[in-house]
């Protein structure tokens, strides 16, 4: 078999250790033209990315990255978005499976292991391809509190602080790294946790706004980005305490304009 046919084949490992269908998954990801970002605090996780339309005559309210799973746990989507319902619809199956087999909603981590061990499964069987998307799992945690977890398509998952996914990943994660170690009082040597458990609602909210508006170098207008929230702050709704919501337009707006007349 010549070198250059190794990316021909899922199963096949190059002579340097590589599976080429599995990296060309995550150049799907960074070629999506979306970025999406997450930041976790003592009682609240967010996502923000971008919402783009295509064309004119398309329905926005029909486009979106952020998807519900369970009443408590949500998701922001990067890459491509059909693997994304596909994926989606398979979170939702398995929370529901297990719900009825235990009696109780799925936690974060539990949801994010298992689909994580599917992405896998999706790497080593020829039938299958990788899945080109990035999935950012939020959710709350009776016992944790705020959880955020990032899935790749090689089956990898890891819980953050603050994450980023997409096209400007790099330079969002650049950026969310320079801005805990200022929260922490420019200390070198930063702990995340000791950061995170002392940021309120506005403050994640505000992290999350101020990061994709400078990777992108951009005031984004309410219509532009989308934001998925859950929070147990007291200024929560009582209603949609400790649930996956969706922010309005209305709201958004009020939120990048309080990051606007910061500056």
């Amino acid at each position: 078999m010549s070198r250059t046919s190794y990316d021909r084949y899922l199963t096949v490992f190059s002579p340097e250790g590589r599976l080429y269908q599995v990296e060309y998954a995550f150049k799907a990801i960074s070629g999506s033209g979306h970025t999406a970002i997450s930041v976790r605090g003592k009682d609240t996780c967010v996502v923000i990315t971008q919402k783009k339309i295509a064309d004119k005559l398309i329905d926005a309210s029909t486009v979106t990255h952020l998807f519900s799973i369970t009443p408590t746990i949500g998701c922001v989507m990067t890459g491509l978005i059909a693997d994304a319902h596909a994926q989606i619809a398979r979170a939702r199956a398995e929370a529901a499976e297990w719900r009825y087999k235990y009696g109780y909603e799925i936690t974060p981590d539990a949801l994010a292991r298992r689909l994580a061990n599917i992405n896998q499964v999706y790497t080593q069987r020829a039938a299958m391809r990788p899945l080109g998307i990035s999935m950012i799992l939020i959710g709350n945690d009776p016992e944790l509190g705020p959880q955020v977890f990032k899935l790749d398509p090689a089956g990898y998952f890891v819980g953050f602080h603050a994450t980023a996914a997409g096209q400007k990943q790099q330079e969002a994660m650049n950026h969310l790294e320079k801005k805990w170690k200022r929260l922490a009082g420019g200390s070198g040597d930063v702990d995340a946790q000791v950061v995170g458990v002392k940021l309120g609602k506005a403050e994640v909210i505000d992290v999350a706004v101020e990061a994709i508006s400078t990777v992108h170098a951009t005031d984004f207008k309410a219509g532009e980005v989308e934001i998925g929230i859950i929070s147990t702050a007291e200024d929560e709704d009582v209603k949609t305490r400790g649930m996956w919501r969706v922010m309005d337009t209305d709201e958004v707006e009020r939120w990048l304009l309080a990051y606007g007349e910061k500056d």
